[in-house]
């Protein structure tokens, strides 16, 4: 399945910035790796795995690796999957998570992830969106029975995937696949009620790939930790991919526990790794916890998801001689990253971004070629071009998805480029830099998850004792947000508690992830002329 326009894909292959090539699909990327690195481990599990799902951790060899995909590909299509299904997936960072991607993509399925975040009410919203053909999980992690959350769906085979798959119910067929076919179908939060499908090729992945493989300067040599889901952004463009292009060692880690993160790192002897900004800073303020540890081996975490400081990234550098790349993205490719090639200081690092596209501007990083990038004042529509003026970020290019799955939403603008709705402003002291200002929309970031406040709203406000009721976050220095409601009362004499919206919530069977953790009850709302709720008001009174 393809969605980008042939003419479109024509003009990128003659740029060279995709490829016209079989050889670049995933599958035989993979095929590559498995015949140059052999016996060479490829994945490791979470070392806690036994813990959370009852089996003992496992490093299989690339060739290990391969045959397990192959039998599980027999699997998934003894279950009916073949060319263009959607597979939707809700799976811990595990070996058997990879083996189920690659699995899909030697069939030529589309691979769905899910968040193990999850839950019914997300799961059941967003399948027949997706259109699933099966759905790939787990049985039970720790004490939750995801086999029978997915199970009460409905109308969607479920396929437990527990651990090696000791043989196939039939061969898998072989397939002809093109780089510009859709391989995975990711979702977005948004600021909408139901996310959005964000479809993506592997000749789009793969120059988001190429750019934070060549950052950190990934080779077959080096060992990636990932303690981020592999969902998304961060867990394809960031790692999937850049562990396919080099064949490095990839160490799986899940859920986030920081004295085994700090072991996986000291064990394994990692050289690359990702962690959001408050993670960082969080283990620099922990007294002796660096001291103790044993980061010898790493030399570059790749972060984002949140503002980093200069101090962050200069003590680090100074006193742990580890590199700090600051990354900026979205599941719809736009591609910002911040390293310290391009960027050396460490306080421009924290703050500014390579403007990729710029008129007239090149990176040596490859995810810049093709890239074109525009700033728009949101109200007037005027083109930004004088430094310290806000303006939307614009993208088109090889990076950029193609549109939304099953969606009449255009989130493209006259001219072709993708409306981010991710505000930034021209450096003023470097025109060749772009300072991140905000987020236009008013998306919550917890722990590097996504919530859209107007998911929650909707359901807070069908509570018989809200009248009126706004979501936004909150500073955390852990989570770098949490969630709060402001509600507006029906009865100021007999408002409802944090502890009443709660129930309501998990009533639902939604993410707890997305539960408030703070109540501010209000007599109204800030509004602007229009009638929009002034959530910038409300974190203001929230600090």
């Amino acid at each position: 399945m393809r969605l980008h326009p042939q003419e479109r894909i024509d003009e990128y292959v003659a740029a060279g910035w995709w490829r016209d090539d079989p050889a670049w699909t995933w599958d035989a990327l993979f095929r590559a790796r498995v015949a140059e690195r052999g016996d060479a481990t490829a994945v490791v599990d979470p070392a806690n795995r036994e813990a959370l799902l009852g089996t003992p951790p496992r490093r299989p060899s690339w060739t290990e690796l391969d045959a397990e995909v192959d039998r599980f590909a027999g699997v998934l299509h003894g279950a009916g999957v073949g060319v263009d299904d959607v597979v939707g997936t809700q799976l811990p960072n595990t070996v058997e998570l990879v083996v189920a991607y690659l699995a899909c993509v030697r069939l030529g399925a589309i691979v769905s992830p899910f968040p193990m975040q999850y839950r019914e009410h997300e799961l059941s919203t967003l399948a027949p969106v997706a259109g699933l053909r099966a759905f790939v999980t787990v049985s039970r992690f720790g004490d939750r029975p995801l086999a029978d959350e997915a199970s009460s769906v409905g109308g969607v085979e479920v396929v437990a995937l527990d651990g090696p798959v000791s043989a196939a119910a039939s061969a898998p067929p072989a397939v002809k696949r093109h780089p510009s076919d859709v391989v995975t179908l990711c979702w977005t939060s948004g600021t909408e009620a139901t996310p959005k499908g964000v479809p993506r090729c592997a000749n789009g992945w793969n120059v988001i790939g190429e750019g934070c493989a060549a950052a950190p300067a990934l080779t077959a040599d080096d060992v990636i930790l990932s303690p981020f889901p592999l969902v998304n952004m961060a867990g394809f463009g960031g790692v999937l991919v850049p562990w396919l292009l080099t064949g490095a060692t990839l160490v799986q880690h899940h859920p986030f526990d920081l004295p085994t993160f700090l072991g996986q790192i000291a064990r394994e002897r990692v050289t690359y790794t990702l962690a959001p900004p408050a993670l960082l800073t969080g283990m620099l303020r922990a007294p002796g916890l660096l001291d103790s540890a044993d980061l010898s081996s790493l030399r570059v975490i790749g972060s984002g998801s949140a503002p980093l400081s200069g101090w962050l990234i200069r003590e680090w550098r100074d006193r742990l001689g580890i590199e700090v790349t600051n990354f900026f993205g979205s599941n719809e490719g736009v591609p910002l990253i911040s390293d310290q090639h391009t960027v050396p200081d460490p306080d421009a690092r924290a703050a500014y971004f390579p403007w990729f596209g710029g008129p007239g501007l090149t990176w040596p990083n490859p995810t810049s070629a093709g890239v074109r990038t525009r700033l728009v004042d949101v109200e007037s529509g005027d083109e930004v071009t004088q430094p310290g003026r806000p303006g939307e970020l614009r993208v088109a290019g090889p990076t950029i998805f193609a549109g939304y799955w099953s969606s009449t939403t255009d989130p493209f603008d006259e001219q072709g480029y993708y409306r981010s709705g991710d505000v930034f402003e021209i450096a003023p002291h470097d025109p060749t830099l772009l300072r991140y200002v905000d987020r236009a929309r008013d998306l919550v970031v917890r722990g590097g998850m996504n919530i859209s406040p107007a998911e929650i709203e909707a359901l807070l406000v069908a509570h018989p004792a809200v009248a009126e009721a706004a979501v936004v976050g909150y500073p955390d220095d852990v989570l770098g947000e949490r969630v709060a409601a402001v509600v507006v009362p029906v009865d100021r004499a007999a408002p409802p508690t944090l502890t009443d919206l709660v129930e309501t919530l998990r009533a639902q069977r939604i993410a707890s992830y997305k539960l408030p953790e703070r109540l501010e009850l209000a007599d109204a709302l800030p509004r602007n002329p229009v009638g929009k709720i002034l959530k910038r008001e409300l974190r203001e009174r929230l600090r």
